[in-house]
């Protein structure tokens, strides 16, 4: 229900500001806390610093990857359990394949629409539960 606050945080890290941007409108309108990187090492210091439900990562960032950042929260004992929703232009089954050997929970391609964010978001914290 749009409004509603229901206090799960959702981390995205997009180095595109406009999909940043709508990707976290979206999100803040479910109710959704939303913080914002623009960087995958960035992104990483948010984890560490905010109490995290999800985290939706584009695979192509400036430096480091979002294959990058995965790897990193899979692999830390204080983040591995969080859901990494990957949000990627690359429709290539081989990057599909391998982010979700490293561990994302779902791989989005874009453009995503508003209600396909919403629709994965939703899932993947229900499956958490």
């Amino acid at each position: 229900m749009p409004g509603k606050r229901n206090l799960q945080v959702v981390l995205v890290v997009e180095d595109e500001i406009d999909v940043r941007k709508f990707a976290s409108k979206v999100l803040e309108m479910e109710g959704y806390t939303v913080l914002q990187s623009g960087k995958a090492e960035d992104g990483l210091d948010l984890l560490k610093q905010h109490t995290v439900n999800l985290v939706l990562v584009d695979l192509r960032l400036p430096v480091n990857s979002g294959l990058w950042l995965l790897g990193e929260i899979k692999r830390t004992k204080e983040t591995s359990s969080i859901p990494v929703v990957v949000l990627t232009a690359s429709a290539e089954a081989s990057q599909r394949e391998k982010a979700l050997g490293m561990g994302a929970t779902d791989y989005l391609v874009k453009p995503i629409s508003a209600a396909g964010i919403r629709k994965a978001v939703a899932r993947v914290l229900r499956l958490k539960k």
